[in-house]
């Protein structure tokens, strides 16, 4: 019979046969969380299961602060880490230092979950959205430095406009140290180089685990944080990412993002020289018409344009002369009419004016008659 030991030395025993064991210190298990708890210590606590069996998992608060996703019950991962035993309990749990989502469905409800955080919290409105500067100066490149990307931007940029100050900052764009990286290089940005005029953050495509980093909340919330406006260029034209969302332009891809960035100078040259010629062709024609109004307003033009008003006002005096002519009482009189004026000389117009015994002149042609109302008759 084997000499009995104290239960924690057995514990601490298998601690040690544990914590030795090449397998089980560096261990990847694959299973769906359960019972899932978070400490106020800031340290996650899970079950771990599958069909027929379940083990204790344990997550330090340090780990979970680079866990690119938010975890919850029903959720399958790939929990890595190592196992251990607490000794007072005599319970072993896997201790896990990374976790990765399995298949598309987990990082899509993932992707789902995020944007409709964010949405709620108002990130995607159109109101937030800054606009492009139409004539940068200052473009700035957020992405990997030796990938496609960064050399389609830069080729593209350079052959638009050659008058722009292009500078790569170079970022991971994937595995877990990404988003970080990414995030920290648009606040350095903002930061030490406030006068870029407009940022592009992106790379070139690839698988939806390959493009996650900017599907991570810290880097949309860098973005959003951003005042240099940003033009979010990842992936191809079906790939659609948080940071899409939450940027001020969402390019299909980097060569997109490139175009939207900058104006063609060659275009605009074009487009300055069409100005020019339509100036020159309406001046022509303005000129044109200036000398014809000169011309038609030449000395022998002008001596007739003046005899023929005379002539018109001649014409119209004529007329009016006539008009006052008809109304002279002096003309009426000459015609057999005579005037009627009271004793001060004024004319009587209407016989209402007088009354029976009204003395009034009768103002003939070639004298005056006065007479005396004996009669006052109506029409």
């Amino acid at each position: 019979m084997a000499k009995p030991v104290k239960v924690a030395q057995l514990n601490r025993y298998i601690k040690q046969i544990l914590t030795s064991d090449p397998i089980l210190t560096n261990v990847s298990v694959i299973g769906e969380i359960s019972n899932i708890k978070y400490h106020s210590t800031g340290h996650v606590y899970f079950t771990l299961k599958d069909e027929t069996s379940k083990v204790s998992c344990f997550l330090p608060a340090d780990v979970l602060r680079h866990i690119r996703y938010e975890l919850e019950d029903g959720m399958e991962i790939i929990a890595i880490g190592y196992v251990s035993i607490f000794e007072r309990g005599g319970t072993y749990s896997l201790n896990i230092k990374d976790i990765e989502l399995t298949g598309i469905g987990n990082l899509a409800a993932a992707f789902e979950r995020l944007k409709a955080k964010l949405a709620a919290e108002g990130l995607f409105d159109e109101s937030l959205k800054k606009p492009l500067p139409e004539f940068p100066e200052k473009v700035a490149i957020v992405t990997s430095a030796t990938g496609a990307a960064v050399q389609d931007i830069t080729k593209i940029i350079k052959s638009r406009n050659n008058y722009v100050d292009i500078f790569v900052y170079p970022v991971l764009v994937q595995g877990p140290g990404a988003a970080p990286d990414i995030a920290a290089a648009i606040a350095d940005i903002n930061r030490r180089f406030p006068e870029t005029d407009v940022m592009i953050v992106g790379r070139g495509g690839g698988s939806m685990e390959e493009l996650w980093a900017f599907n991570e909340e810290i880097v949309a919330r860098a973005i959003h944080e951003s005042l240099i406006p940003v033009i979010s260029a990842v992936g191809h034209e079906t790939d659609f990412t948080i940071s899409d969302f939450v940027a001020d332009r969402r390019a299909e891809t980097p060569t997109a993002a490139a175009v939207m960035a900058v104006p063609d100078i060659g275009e605009l040259k074009k487009y300055i020289a069409s100005l020019k010629d339509e100036l020159l062709r309406t001046l022509k024609h303005k000129a044109e018409y200036k000398t014809k109004l000169l011309e038609a307003n030449s000395p022998e033009a002008m001596l007739l344009y003046i005899k023929n008003k005379i002539m018109t006002y001649e014409m119209r005096i004529k007329y009016a002369n006539s008009q006052l002519q008809d109304l002279n009482p002096a003309n009426i009189i000459e015609r057999g009419f005579a005037a009627i004026v009271d004793e001060n000389g004024k004319l009587i117009s209407s016989a209402d004016r007088l009354d029976k015994g009204d003395k009034f002149t009768a103002v003939f042609r070639d004298g005056k008659v006065k007479a005396e109302v004996l009669e006052r008759g109506g029409n």
